[in-house]
């Protein structure tokens, strides 16, 4: 993003607010809920989820860091749970899309890492590949490091999704390694976690909007 386009420390401050003022009004709403489905916590969720992520976008494009914490989206409904009810084992999923947008970027750090480790063989492989750039790249950092960091290596973020899905036991040592994904059952995840460019920021910025002018 250009310095043209980024949100003033001013509008980082605002979204902080609102995120505070979002949470408040949550926690209104939890202690004086009239029922499982009461309609005034779910709008308050939704508010909260809204201000959550303009302020986890603005403080990105800012100061390029990053909050803790993800609200996933309550329209991204799964299945109901089928697995047990007392999980003795779980499985983590990941997923994270990539795009390769400075390939000589990630061409230079891949040889300057094979060149660190004294691995001349890499080093001479990556040249103009950038196959070979990013398996020098994913054998010497862990996956979270590279999100952190993925600007470094000319990579931008596209969606990523995190499931978290029970099971009565591990299985066998080796058992799934050669399909590692294709027993993912929807039925089965306890929790999921979601970041998408389907946030529409420009939408947004008009509901923070909405929630600062109700607090003004």
């Amino acid at each position: 993003m250009s310095d043209a386009a980024q949100p003033t420390a001013a509008e980082v401050r605002a979204a902080a607010e609102a995120v505070k003022v979002a949470l408040d009004r949550h926690l209104a709403a939890v202690e004086h809920r009239t029922g499982e489905d009461d309609p005034a916590v779910s709008e308050a969720f939704n508010a909260l989820a809204v201000a959550a992520e303009v302020y986890d976008e603005r403080l990105y494009n800012r100061y390029d860091e990053v909050t803790p914490f993800e609200i996933p989206d309550p329209d991204d409904s799964l299945p109901p749970y089928n697995g047990p009810e007392e999980p003795n084992a779980l499985s983590v999923l990941i997923r994270r899309d990539y795009a390769v947008v400075e390939p000589q970027r990630l061409l230079a750090q891949a040889q300057r890492i094979a060149e660190v480790e004294g691995d001349t063989d890499n080093g001479g492989v990556v040249g103009g590949s950038v196959h070979a750039a990013l398996g020098v790249l994913f054998g010497e950092y862990e996956p979270d490091e590279i999100a952190s960091r993925h600007k470094e290596f000319g990579l931008e973020e596209g969606d990523s999704t995190l499931w978290v899905s029970a099971a009565d036991d591990l299985p066998e040592p080796g058992e799934w390694l050669s399909a590692p994904f294709d027993q993912a059952d929807p039925q089965q995840v306890v929790c999921r976690f979601d970041v998408s460019a389907v946030f529409d920021e420009d939408d947004l910025d008009a509901d923070i909007d909405d929630l600062e002018e109700q607090d003004a």
